[in-house]
């Protein structure tokens, strides 16, 4: 099969829109205006995983697909500026869970509103019916990659 040939199917169509989408939103990100000075925009999924339940950092990188060594020094960064504080756990007093504080709640805030309006420029031409659409796509896409990673029953032609 021809390099054309295997490019005209639809997954390998999707595969290449996947990547420009992603190098895409990677130059997005290293353009956008950081939200906190001191703060890698790298560590924000730690926030927004945090201020839904304090978590341990084991639980946190498992959450955020990431090693146990990047996310601590990570929420050392985050801690130290007041973002996220270390709590006794309530099931185990020896271990300790990070909870957000009012501080990261309020730069959670300012990142979702700076990146809803960015959103709302980008895709000021397109309907709302057009935004749930791919909205709910993306939303399965996630899902079923992330069931790809902790199923071992899950189909994977690698």
């Amino acid at each position: 099969m021809s390099f054309s040939a295997a490019s005209s199917t639809p997954t390998a169509v999707l595969g290449d829109e996947l990547v420009r989408v992603l190098k895409l939103m990677h130059v997005a990100r290293a353009r956008a205006p950081r939200m906190h000075e001191q703060v890698d925009p790298m560590a924000y999924p730690l926030l927004f995983n945090l201020v839904r339940t304090p978590l341990r950092v084991s639980e946190l990188a498992d959450a955020v697909h990431s090693d146990v060594s990047t996310v601590s020094r990570q929420v050392s960064t985050l801690v130290e500026h007041g973002l996220v504080v270390r709590e006794p756990d309530p099931d185990d007093g020896r271990a300790h869970v990070l909870a957000v504080t009012d501080e990261g709640t309020a730069l959670l805030v300012a990142i979702r509103e700076g990146r809803d309006r960015w959103l709302q420029g980008l895709l000021a031409d397109w309907s709302e019916d057009d935004v749930r659409t791919l909205t709910r796509h993306l939303a399965r896409l996630a899902a079923d990659l992330e069931a790809s990673f902790t199923d071992p029953t899950a189909r994977s032609t690698r």
